[in-house]
This record gives structure tokens, sequence and C-alpha cells, in this order.
């Protein structure tokens, strides 16, 4: 039951994601006076990354350095949600405003759900400190009995 209510949210964060992708190329073909096909093209060679091998490492490069991708895409999203906003439409502004906001909370949600997940592995291993907790949710106490 619970893994198929999960399997639905992340069908549904897809959908939402994936019509906000299409929102974004529709509002950058209006911009740039271009049909969907050239904006997305443009938008695909932008933020496209290919595996490149270097000194026998693979490596992955782009035209776009990994910090300025991520404020890249959320300046795109907060421009069609400013454009949605201007023109009321307002479920795609929800939508986009959704999509933005899970794009700056993810990498707080992956590092808090990680740490989650390795807090249950992190006291079964051996040689490890069991004192140390991954979640600071936890409150870890010592009882010793008084011996009579």
């Amino acid at each position: 039951m619970m893994s198929a209510a999960a399997l639905l949210v992340l069908a549904a964060l897809a959908g939402a994601m994936t019509y906000t992708g299409f929102l974004v190329v529709g509002v950058l073909a209006d911009y740039l006076g271009t049909g969907r096909f050239v904006a997305g093209l443009l938008l695909g060679g932008l933020l496209a990354r290919f595996p490149w091998v270097s000194n026998g490492k693979l490596r992955i490069v782009g035209l776009l350095p990994k910090p300025l991708r991520r404020p890249l895409i959320v300046s795109l999203l907060a421009v069609c949600l400013l454009s949605f906003l201007w023109r009321a439409e307002y479920v795609p502004t929800l939508l986009t405003g959704f999509t933005t906001a899970f794009l700056l909370a993810y990498p707080w949600l992956r590092k808090a759900i990680f740490d989650r997940m390795l807090s249950s592995f992190s006291k079964l291993a051996p040689g490890k400190d069991r004192h140390t907790s991954i979640d600071d949710g936890v409150i870890e106490g010592e009882f010793r009995e008084k011996k009579e």
C-alpha cells in the first residue's frame, strides 16, 4: 500500500515537471519568436551533458558548468512564472511555482532522505562508533543499573 502511494506521488511529480518543461519551452518560444521545436532544441543544446573520456577517466561535459545549471533553470522558471502571472493564467502559474519550489528544495530533501536511510544501516556496520547519530531527530542515551 505504501509503495503504491509513493509510486503515485512520483508519477504525479513527474507529470507536473514534464508539463512545466512543456510550458517553459512554450514561453521561451514566445519570447524568441520561434516555434516550440527550435526553442526546445536551443534549451536542449544549452543544458545537454555528454560523456567524455579524458586521460582514461570518464567525465561529463556540457556548455554550462555545474554551478550555473541550477540557477539558470530556476531563473527560466521564474521568468515563466512571472509571464503566467502577467497573463493571469493561474494553473500554469501553480505548476511552475510547484516545480520551482521542488527544484529549490531538492538538495535538502535528498540529503534528509539519504541521511535517514544511512542512519538505519550505520548501526549495523561493524567497527563504527555507535554513539554518533546521523539523524539529529533521534535522541540516544545510555543507561546503566547500579549494583547493590
